[in-house]
């Protein structure tokens, strides 16, 4: 049985009823674009118990950079569904076993293709804005992405020196050098981090991974009113541009990875990432500085652009599983890694191994 999306996106309850299979729509490789398939393996050991289990999906949205061509499922539990979230375009697959299941296993298979992404290289287009509505949206504070206090009193010491009528793009690259020049990663940080951008400025502890870097970046240009997010998602494939450290392929379980993004009016919205110039400095052979010739490069490259081994999940900030038994203390400030709940409370998802699950990345072309 085959399904429109529509109907996928809004499928409702019932014992693994979901269809195997879900065509988005048809594809012709070219014009660089790559394919992959995705495939996210879980199976939880929990006897005797009601377990509920949440696997993040693609961005449901296609762009110019990223498509998703089908999503296959599979699994026995009792009832599955999936859900999207009415803002911020988090979509998940939930699955919940009773207590007398023998197994516990929830399988779903993305076929998706992705390429190179160049946000700064195109000609300004005057059409290219947000409205009044989604501007208010993209530089609201979230619980851990605060716009005012020593978020906004380190925005406005950022950009005074830049002219009044500075650009956005002008706005964004002072507080993408500043993010760069100032943070650290940190290797002792568990998974992405949180991204507690408040406390990471009060303690003057910059430090951490992705999504705690990218979220200073994205607090900074919200406070300034600048349009930005986060881009949850996991890494697919090497990386095609001599960096060892910013690219993965076949067993991707630990392979996540956030991303940033601001909004400039006749641009649309700009590929950065700054947590990634972090990342070449640590993790690159050669005790790296940020003087040295790759440093520079990458950072060049990460404002405005984006290599595409990699696939989005969301953009989703302080979210509450739907149908878990943890209420507000369950929210999770994003979703990024498959989740899963039972009686005891919610398995550690930075553990695949004892989860457990596995994600593995395979090119189709």
């Amino acid at each position: 049985m085959k399904i429109s999306r529509r109907a996928f996106i809004q499928n409702t309850l019932g014992a693994l009823a979901l269809p195997s299979l879900y065509p988005f729509s048809s594809f012709a490789a070219g014009d660089n674009w790559k394919r992959y398939e995705i495939t996210t393996e879980l199976s939880i050991d929990a006897p005797n118990q009601i377990v509920q289990a949440w696997i993040p999906l693609p961005l449901s949205k296609d762009t110019d950079y990223f498509k998703t061509i089908s999503i296959a499922t599979d699994g026995d539990a009792k009832q599955a569904s999936v859900f999207k979230t009415p803002i911020g375009d988090t979509r998940m697959l939930w699955g919940q076993w009773d207590a007398s299941s023998s197994s516990r296993n929830l399988v779903s298979t993305f076929l998706i293709t992705t390429r190179e992404r160049n946000t700064l290289s195109g000609q300004f287009n005057q059409a290219l804005m947000l409205s009044k509505e989604e501007h208010a949206y993209w530089t609201q504070a979230t619980e851990f992405l605060p716009t005012d206090g020593i978020v906004k009193e380190k925005a406005n010491q950022i950009l005074k020196p830049l002219p009044k009528n500075a650009s956005d793009i002008e706005k964004a690259k002072a507080i993408y050098n500043w993010v760069v020049e100032n943070t650290y990663r940190d290797p002792a940080t568990k998974g992405c981090g949180v991204g507690d951008v408040k406390l990471m400025l009060e303690t003057n502890n910059l430090g951490g991974k992705c999504a705690d870097i990218n979220a200073v970046y994205v607090a900074l240009a919200r406070s300034a009113g600048i349009p930005a997010r986060d881009v949850y998602g996991i890494r697919v494939d090497d990386s095609a541009r001599g960096y060892k450290s910013l690219g993965r392929s076949a067993d991707i379980s630990k392979a996540q990875h956030c991303r940033a993004e601001f909004f400039a009016k006749g641009f649309g919205w700009v590929a950065v990432d700054p947590a990634d110039v972090r990342k070449v400095i640590l993790e690159e052979p050669g005790n790296l500085t940020l003087n040295d010739p790759k440093v520079i490069a990458i950072r060049d490259y990460l404002f405005g652009n984006w290599e595409m081994n990699w696939m989005p999940y969301n953009y989703g900030h302080d979210i509450a599983l739907p149908g878990s038994k943890l209420g507000g203390k369950g929210r999770i400030p994003f979703l990024m890694y498959p989740q899963g709940e039972t009686k005891e409370g919610r398995l550690d998802s930075l553990d695949p191994v004892n989860f457990k699950y596995k994600i593995t990345s395979k090119r189709i072309d």
